[in-house]
């Protein structure tokens, strides 16, 4: 999508995604070796009472949808920060997870070559459990190139 296209208020819904268990536990060995994320046995006894993808595995999953869904072929250029990340239910082995977006604000730099995007990305699961919420600002390059067309 263009800059251009988000609108203040309006919210898209798209994707799916199926988590499988050798994914869970490829990226906790390379990145979060905790029991509940890398253990079977461990997990099952944990307080989560079986194997939980990491917080970070989950974030990845829902930047991959955003980006080939709404970000491919935009003027993105990347963002400042997310100012609010919450992990509301474990994701486990088989979860299959959709994104729902909500443009909460859209703005331009004072130079006006900048888009700001702050938006709100929703991680849902097949049982209709939010299983992430962040809220994240994206910036989007508006400068003309050559020939009158945006970045």
């Amino acid at each position: 999508m263009r800059f251009a296209e988000f609108q203040s208020g309006a919210e898209l819904e798209f994707g799916s995604y199926e988590v499988s268990e050798e994914e869970i536990l490829d990226f906790a060995r390379r990145f979060d070796p905790q029991p509940f994320h890398l253990d079977r046995a461990a997990a099952a006894g944990s307080h989560w009472g079986g194997l939980i993808a990491s917080g970070f595995h989950t974030c990845g999953i829902a930047m991959r949808l955003v980006a080939t869904h709404v970000l491919a072929g935009s003027e993105s250029m990347g963002s400042p920060g997310i100012e609010q990340l919450k992990w509301l239910q474990p994701v486990r082995p088989g979860d299959a997870l959709r994104m729902r977006v909500q443009f909460i604000e859209t703005t331009h730099s004072a130079s006006g070559r900048t888009g700001v995007l702050r938006w709100r990305w929703l991680l849902v699961n097949q049982r209709a459990q939010e299983v992430l919420d962040l809220v994240v600002t994206s910036l989007f390059d508006l400068r003309k190139r050559p020939g009158g067309r945006s970045a």
